[in-house]
């Protein structure tokens, strides 16, 4: 079956190549009466005019999110499913271990009312939740972002400061460091506490395992996935208590391990055995 599955998935793959060369030969042949279907495979990393994003090689950038412009990504950082980043009117600048999480939309502003230009700054080990909405802004280094937040144009979220999940963030404010702000219109809650704090650094070094993870996941081959698919059938019902009355030490292939930050219970077990 292993041998058949993967004659099957090189069909496939020659399949649509061919559909894509027909395709274009159909088109020229067409001549001026040529009218394009969009039906173009996604694309991750967009160029616009003559801006082309530059992203450290060491990003995860997910299938589903596109990056288009004038962006500048820094080693470790991560862009999730169905995120955009587009740097059109103005730049992009993302610093290293940020993550931008599924669904967030990352834009910038050519000018304010005052004709101020206002790009879009992200600093290092931020962390924007899932749906977040950002917008000429600039957020300090290990800053929070909640889920479905919007900042609107000229908004400064300095160093280890949290925007809480839904809050609007009206233009021109700025959250300062070590505060929490929510609502709508967002306005101080109270400070963070240190545990806090400490929360949105590990949260933005999670994220930066949990990247590795998926990276390696989209990255695999057909054979690689065949084959831990037969590893985990073969460790799916094993009982370790049975094992351990029978002196057996079982070990589990390293392709099945994940990092302890991406499991946080696994690390937990294993201190109280």
């Amino acid at each position: 079956m292993g041998t058949l599955g993967r004659a099957i998935y090189s069909v496939g793959q020659l399949l649509r190549a061919t559909g894509q060369v027909v395709d274009r030969i159909g088109s020229r042949l067409q001549g001026g009466y040529y009218i394009q279907e969009h039906l173009s495979r996604h694309r991750t990393v967009l160029n616009i005019f003559d801006k082309a994003p530059l992203i450290d090689k060491d990003v995860f950038v997910a299938p589903s999110a596109v990056v288009i412009g004038d962006v500048e990504i820094g080693k470790g950082s991560s862009i999730w499913y169905g995120s955009v980043l587009r740097g059109d009117v103005n730049s992009i600048r993302i610093g290293s271990g940020t993550n931008i999480q599924d669904n967030s939309l990352v834009h910038v502003a050519k000018s304010n009312l005052c004709g101020k230009v206002l790009p879009t700054i992200i600093g290092n080990n931020v962390t924007v939740g899932h749906s977040a909405v950002i917008h000429g802004c600039t957020v300090e280094d290990a800053a929070f972002v909640g889920m479905g937040a919007i900042l609107l144009d000229g908004v400064v979220v300095e160093k280890n400061a949290m925007v809480a999940a839904g809050s609007l963030v009206r233009q021109n404010t700025k959250i300062p460091s070590g505060e929490v702000w929510a609502g709508n219109p967002a306005k101080f809650l109270r400070k963070l506490t240190d545990e806090e704090i400490a929360f949105i650094s590990q949260s933005a070094t999670n994220y930066t395992n949990l990247a590795q993870v998926h990276a390696a996941e989209n990255s695999k081959s057909y054979e690689e996935i065949e084959f831990e698919k037969v590893l985990r059938k073969k460790y799916a019902r094993k009982d370790e208590e049975y094992d351990s009355m029978l002196g057996v030490v079982r070990e589990i292939p390293p392709e099945l391990i994940l990092p302890d930050n991406v499991l946080p219970d696994k690390a937990k077990k294993a201190l109280q055995t």
